[in-house]
Protein backbone atom coordinates (compact mmCIF):
# COMPACT_ATOMS: atom_id res chain seq x y z
CA UNK A 1 0.00 0.00 0.00
CA UNK A 2 3.00 2.03 0.78
CA UNK A 3 4.57 1.92 -2.82
CA UNK A 4 0.93 1.84 -4.50
CA UNK A 5 0.86 5.46 -2.36
CA UNK A 6 4.15 7.04 -3.42
CA UNK A 7 3.41 5.96 -7.31
CA UNK A 8 0.55 8.22 -7.28
CA UNK A 9 1.61 11.28 -4.35
CA UNK A 10 -0.72 10.16 -1.79
CA UNK A 11 -0.78 8.61 1.24
CA UNK A 12 -2.01 4.98 2.40
CA UNK A 13 -4.51 7.02 4.52
CA UNK A 14 -6.17 8.49 1.31
CA UNK A 15 -6.05 4.85 -0.44
CA UNK A 16 -7.92 3.48 2.79
CA UNK A 17 -10.06 6.04 2.47
CA UNK A 18 -11.15 5.48 -1.37
CA UNK A 19 -11.04 1.76 -0.45
CA UNK A 20 -13.56 2.11 2.43
CA UNK A 21 -15.96 4.19 -0.26
CA UNK A 22 -15.57 1.25 -2.64
CA UNK A 23 -14.27 3.25 -5.20
CA UNK A 24 -11.34 0.71 -5.50
CA UNK A 25 -11.36 -3.03 -4.01
CA UNK A 26 -7.68 -4.02 -3.97
CA UNK A 27 -7.04 -7.68 -4.04
CA UNK A 28 -5.39 -9.17 -0.99
CA UNK A 29 -2.24 -10.94 -1.01
CA UNK A 30 -1.44 -14.34 0.62
CA UNK A 31 0.25 -12.30 3.38
CA UNK A 32 -2.75 -9.85 3.39
CA UNK A 33 -0.83 -7.06 1.70
CA UNK A 34 -3.34 -4.76 -0.67
CA UNK A 35 -2.57 -5.16 -4.54
CA UNK A 36 -3.55 -2.52 -6.84
CA UNK A 37 -4.41 -2.75 -10.30
CA UNK A 38 -2.77 0.04 -13.09
CA UNK A 39 -6.42 0.94 -13.62
CA UNK A 40 -6.95 1.03 -9.88
CA UNK A 41 -4.10 3.44 -9.37
CA UNK A 42 -5.48 5.90 -12.31
CA UNK A 43 -8.91 6.13 -10.62
CA UNK A 44 -6.99 6.76 -7.21
CA UNK A 45 -4.51 9.32 -9.09
CA UNK A 46 -7.97 10.67 -10.25
CA UNK A 47 -9.64 10.95 -6.72
CA UNK A 48 -6.55 12.58 -5.45
CA UNK A 49 -7.09 15.06 -8.24
CA UNK A 50 -10.04 15.87 -7.11
CA UNK A 51 -9.97 16.32 -3.82
CA UNK A 52 -6.41 18.21 -4.36
CA UNK A 53 -9.35 20.47 -6.45
CA UNK A 54 -11.16 20.66 -2.83
CA UNK A 55 -13.56 18.28 -2.99
CA UNK A 56 -14.45 16.04 -0.66
CA UNK A 57 -13.45 12.49 -0.66
CA UNK A 58 -17.23 11.22 -0.91
CA UNK A 59 -18.05 13.26 -4.04
CA UNK A 60 -14.80 12.76 -5.96
CA UNK A 61 -16.29 8.89 -5.45
CA UNK A 62 -19.15 9.18 -6.81
CA UNK A 63 -18.33 11.97 -10.06
CA UNK A 64 -15.67 9.62 -10.59
CA UNK A 65 -18.30 6.49 -10.81
CA UNK A 66 -20.43 8.83 -12.65
CA UNK A 67 -17.40 9.04 -15.40
CA UNK A 68 -16.83 5.81 -15.57
CA UNK A 69 -20.29 4.96 -16.41
CA UNK A 70 -20.76 7.65 -18.99
CA UNK A 71 -17.68 6.27 -20.89
CA UNK A 72 -19.39 2.90 -20.60
CA UNK A 73 -22.64 4.29 -22.02
CA UNK A 74 -20.35 6.20 -25.17
CA UNK A 75 -18.43 2.98 -25.95
CA UNK A 76 -21.22 1.09 -25.95
CA UNK A 77 -23.10 3.85 -27.99
CA UNK A 78 -20.26 3.47 -30.06
CA UNK A 79 -20.53 -0.08 -30.88
CA UNK A 80 -24.14 -0.11 -31.65
CA UNK A 81 -23.78 2.66 -34.02
CA UNK A 82 -21.07 0.60 -35.84
CA UNK A 83 -22.99 -2.36 -35.37
CA UNK A 84 -25.88 -0.75 -37.51
CA UNK A 85 -28.52 -0.56 -34.94
CA UNK A 86 -30.23 2.16 -34.12
CA UNK A 87 -31.07 3.95 -30.97
CA UNK A 88 -33.29 6.12 -33.77
CA UNK A 89 -37.19 5.19 -33.65
CA UNK A 90 -38.26 3.79 -36.91
CA UNK A 91 -40.34 6.40 -39.23
CA UNK A 92 -43.04 3.86 -38.38
CA UNK A 93 -43.16 4.60 -34.82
Amino acid sequence: MGRAAEMIGTTPAFLRAIGEAKLIVPLRSEGGHRRYSRYQLRIAARARELVDQGTPIDAACRIIILEDQLEDAKRINEQLRHSGVSSQPSADG
